[in-house]
């Protein structure tokens, strides 16, 4: 579980890598070193019912990159797909560094916001916001809350377990073509579920 510490930096990770990485380098070489831990963290939510084989933050990334690919008309003639698949592709890049935190980890919003901005200032040297003004970003945030009742369903079947506890990110969803989806998922999530 993560703890809710102020005093967390990159560094306070980095430290700990059994590599270091080159920094101030040319090359892109020590970044795509970094983001190997996206293939190998795994999304943190799932444990908690058991599921320790679960998907990864690379994994989840991935989905939703596919996902917006695959935006309804309606929603694909507003806004500018090549631009949402990209911001899924590197929506939780941070978490190279900061990890996986749920809503039940004693960690802030704020203190989220923090690490991951920090993890992002050490990334690019430039802070890239999370701004969910565009409705380029209001897809992409519902594509990641679509893709966790995937998820959730396709756990649900393959564990036998009720994670029900998920259901609730169906109302964040902000898109009547995206929310059609999300209804139609849950819909067929397992009877025992």
């Amino acid at each position: 579980m993560v703890s809710d510490n102020s005093t967390w930096t990159p560094e306070t990770v980095l430290s700990t890598l059994p590599y270091r990485l080159e920094e101030n380098s040319t090359s892109p070489v020590p970044f795509f070193h970094l983001i190997e831990r996206l293939k190998t963290t795994k999304r943190e939510g799932w444990r908690r019912f058991g599921i320790d084989n679960g998907e990864s933050i690379s994994d989840h990334m991935y989905r939703m990159s596919i996902m917006t690919m695959m935006a309804p008309p309606s929603l694909a003639e507003k806004i500018n797909i090549p631009r949402c698949i990209k911001m899924a592709l590197i929506h939780d890049m941070a978490e190279a560094l900061v990890g996986d935190i749920t809503p039940v980890d004693p960690v802030t919003k704020p203190e989220k916001a923090r690490r991951e901005a920090s993890v992002m200032d050490y990334i690019t040297s430039t802070l890239l916001g999370k701004a969910n003004e565009s409705d380029e970003a209001k897809f992409v945030h519902d594509i990641d809350k679509m893709e966790l009742l995937l998820q959730m369903v396709e756990y649900e079947r393959a564990h036998k377990v009720d994670l029900t506890e998920f259901t609730h990110v169906r109302k964040r969803i902000q898109f009547e073509p995206i929310q059609k989806w999300a209804d139609e998922v849950i819909l067929g999530r397992p009877n025992k579920a």
